[in-house]
């Protein structure tokens, strides 16, 4: 009986050995399907320049110098290794001692009575995608990383490392996915009306 008691033993202690790596490595495992979204820096203004909207994304060498340069639609920002400087204005600006990344526009037009300026930093692994919701204003991209799909009524739109893309105005419809074959990391920079709820289930039947 006792060498049979052995055997039991030794087949339950490496059974539980299995199953405690299985959640152990399940636990470890990140969700494939998970689209993180964390936000990056933001302010409310009362008002938008006149005219034609741009994003303009510039580098600057400390974030210190980047806050002393920015203007009353900027925002300032360290994100992936780097010191940012994000204008809402008229194309073509420049801001001295920044050096330009790229412009995005021109915006949808938005009027509100304040608005809330916001960048956020999101991607996931291939696949992952966000419920479908709106913003009350448009909604601007730039790829760091990977690909980015946008699906929206007006159909399905993609955007490369190292390009951007408009989104369309307040109160559209839309799903935004890592569409590649790695890992997307994206800057989402939006112009939203601040009185109303900053994004909002919708539906895309």
């Amino acid at each position: 009986m006792k060498p049979h008691s052995l055997s039991a033993r030794r087949i339950g202690l490496l059974m539980f050995s299995l199953c405690a790596f299985g959640l152990m490595t399940s636990a470890s495992m990140p969700a494939d399907s998970k689209f993180a979204v964390e936000p990056v820096v933001e302010k409310k203004v009362k008002e938008l320049p006149s005219g034609p909207l741009y994003w303009r994304l510039e580098n600057f060498p400390t974030l210190a110098q980047a806050q002393s340069a920015a203007g009353p639609t900027s925002l300032a920002a360290e994100v992936a290794g780097k010191v940012w400087l994000f204008t809402l204005g008229p194309k073509d600006g420049s801001t001295p001692g920044g050096t330009k990344v790229v412009e995005i526009g021109p915006l949808p037009p938005i009027s509100a009575s304040e608005y809330l300026l916001r960048v956020n930093r999101a991607g996931g692994a291939p696949g992952a995608k966000t419920p479908i919701h709106t913003h009350p204003g448009p909604e601007a991209f730039y790829v760091l990383a990977g690909k980015l799909g946008q699906r929206t009524p007006h159909g399905v739109t993609y955007a490369e490392a190292g390009t951007t893309m408009t989104g369309h105005g307040a109160d559209t419809p839309m799903e935004v996915f890592s569409a590649g074959t790695t890992d997307l990391d994206e800057l989402a920079i939006f112009v939203v009306d601040a009185n109303q709820p900053f994004s909002s289930p919708a539906s895309l039947d």
